[in-house]
Formats: C-alpha cells, structure tokens, sequence
C-alpha cells in the first residue's frame, strides 16, 4: 500500500489535481497499486480563513505517514506577500529535504516545438536542479529599508555535501537509464567562489563514471545552445536559480508550460510531486486549464513508487492525444480540462 498526501492548493490546482487523482484511481484498479489518499486544506483559502500555512504537525505527518505528495499550485492575488506557498512548498523542499528538483523535458509532439524542424528525439533531456541551497534560502538582509540609502544583500550558499549529492544524483541516473551524458551548468567565471566548488566536485565525481561522456556550459551558453541545438543535451545538472530559469526554457520547447511536469525528490523518502505550471488566477475557476502536466507528474509519482512502466504508459498517452489534437485551448484544441483528462484516460482505460 502506498499513502498519498493531496494538496490541490490554489487556481487551477483545485481543477487539475482531481483530474490526476481520477487517473491514478483508473490506473490502481487496472493493476492494484493500494494507492490511499488523504487531501489536505492548505491553500490561500485555509490562509484566508484562519491564517494557517503549514502547521508543524502536518509536516511531521507528511514526513513519517506518506509515500508521495501530489500537488496542485500555490499563489493567489488575495495573498500578495504569497507567505502560505512559501511556508507549504518551501517549507516542504528544506523540512523534508527534497534536494532533487527533477524537471523531464521531452518532446510528445514535434509540431509544438517552437524550433522549426526540431523532432522529438532532438528534444529529450532531464535537468537536475539543487533544490535546497544557492539563492533560494533567504540568506540575507535589508539595511536603510525604505530610503535613497537602501542596501539589500542576497547570499548564495553552496555546501560540498549538497552540490555533491545532487551531482551524483545526475550520473546515477544517467547510468541507470542509459543517458549518454551529463553537463554541469555554473557561472564561474563570475561567482567564482561557490561555482568553482561545483567545478571541482563536478571533475571528482564525474572520475567515478568514465563511461558516461562529461561537458560544461556556463548557465548563458546553456541557455543559448538549448535554444540552437537542443539534442547536444541529454542530462543536465545545476543550481536552485539557473535551474530554475532553464527549466521553464525547455517547457518552451517541449510545447509550453501546461506540459511541464516536476519532482521534488530525495530517493527513498517521502517526494513532492507537481506540475509547474502555477496557480494562474487568470484562468482559474473557467474549467480550460491544461491537466496534461498534472497527470505527467502523477506520472513521475507513480515511477517514484516502483512504476516507471506506468509513467511510460501516461506519457505515451499524453503524446497520442496530442497528435490527435484532443488538447485545451492554448494548444490550438476545443477540450476543457475535464475533457482532455478524459482522452487520455480513454487511451490508458484501452
């Protein structure tokens, strides 16, 4: 049996969540997963209504009696200093130490690639992004706040054990499915110090796989050469920042944010699982948001389980209502979220 915590958030989280709940149900009947859920009241609602983000009991609980948490988005325009998203999904990535942000970046359908004459096999890469350390822990401080004298100072931080472990999360993966190569993103040439701890420790661990071809870019050659040639990549590994701007660069490429899927993950432990797409006020509530990157993830939840076959199985049938153009609105289609949910269902119900 495996637990799964629910948290469908806010927006289109509420509307795309339940839509991949009902396709792992569809998907434990066909093969007896013993999925168990248990949704969770966490949201810009639950802020509003009581000033709850993330009760320290609801952590421990996640941590100790679940499997997996699929969640939907966070941010709401009621909430602007977004305090309950920080406290639930920060909180989530550096309480349970979900130090692998692991963003899939594959293209289903070459027609929505926005690189004339790109194929699918040409854009087929995975990003492991730090997700504990470097910019994003809110080291720092403001001095003078609020006059012409302001000083706001934001530090990185980039510790051996956390740079090392993410690397060697890269080219495990890479020797388990076969990747043919790992590049190591940084700006060293700039921030010298803590890029050249990623430098060197990228050049030690990469000693222990000689058979799996090594490179490096700095993160705006990166971004560049993703851009011209997308199929130089196959496994690509850097920090919490420029993983995160180079992430939403490839869902460009792989068609578009609504296809992006995410994990936030430390192997063997409780993993957070959500699309990364937003909560997208401006839509939410119209029923047209794409469910295709909550169901990818699901996907990634259920390989997190043991069920990578699973995974496959979704994304291919993701792929098939792409080339039939069962899609939502901003892909071109006519379906709402309920019904492009529903034809890929019908594809894994077949």
């Amino acid at each position: 049996m495996a637990r799964i915590a629910v948290i469908p958030g806010d927006g289109i989280g509420k509307e795309v969540v339940p839509e991949g709940v009902r396709m792992l149900e569809l998907l434990d009947r066909q093969h007896g997963l013993g999925l168990r859920y248990e949704t969770f009241d966490l949201g810009a609602d639950r802020y509003i209504r009581d000033g709850t983000t993330m009760p320290p009991e609801t952590m421990a609980r996640l941590r100790d009696e679940f499997d997996a948490i699929y969640l939907g988005a966070l941010g709401d325009p009621r909430v602007p200093t977004n305090v309950h998203a920080k406290d639930i999904l920060l909180g989530a990535r550096f309480q349970l130490d979900l130090y692998i942000n692991l963003r899939p970046i594959r293209l289903l359908d070459e027609r929505r690639c926005p690189i004339k004459g790109k194929r699918a096999e040409d854009v087929d890469m995975i990003v492991f992004r730090e997700n504990t350390e470097g910019l994003y822990t809110g080291v720092g401080g403001q001095f003078k706040r609020g006059t012409p004298d302001e000083v706001a100072i934001e530090q990185e931080i980039n510790t051996r054990k956390g740079v090392e472990r993410i690397i060697r999360a890269a080219f495990e993966y890479a020797k388990k499915h076969h990747r043919r190569s790992v590049c190591m993103s940084d700006k060293a040439n700039a921030m010298r110090h803590g890029h050249e701890l990623w430098q060197r420790t990228f050049k030690e661990v990469a000693a222990e796989y000689p058979g799996i071809t090594t490179f490096h870019r700095y993160v705006d050659v990166l971004a560049m050469e993703m851009v011209q040639s997308p199929e130089r990549f196959d496994v690509i590994v850097t920090n919490n920042l420029f993983g995160d701007i180079v992430t939403d660069l490839g869902a460009a490429l792989q068609g578009g944010i609504g296809l992006a899927a995410s994990g936030n993950i430390h192997p063997g432990k409780v993993s957070l699982f959500e699309p990364v797409h937003g909560s997208a006020p401006d839509i939410a509530g119209k029923g047209i948001a794409n469910p295709f990157g909550a169901l990818l993830s699901a996907g990634m939840l259920l390989a997190h389980l043991g069920r990578d076959d699973l995974r496959s199985r979704i994304e291919e049938a993701i792929r098939a209502s792409l080339l039939a153009g069962q899609v939502t609105r901003e892909l071109g289609g006519t379906l709402g979220t309920r019904a492009a949910a529903d034809a890929v269902l019908e594809r894994l119900a077949s």
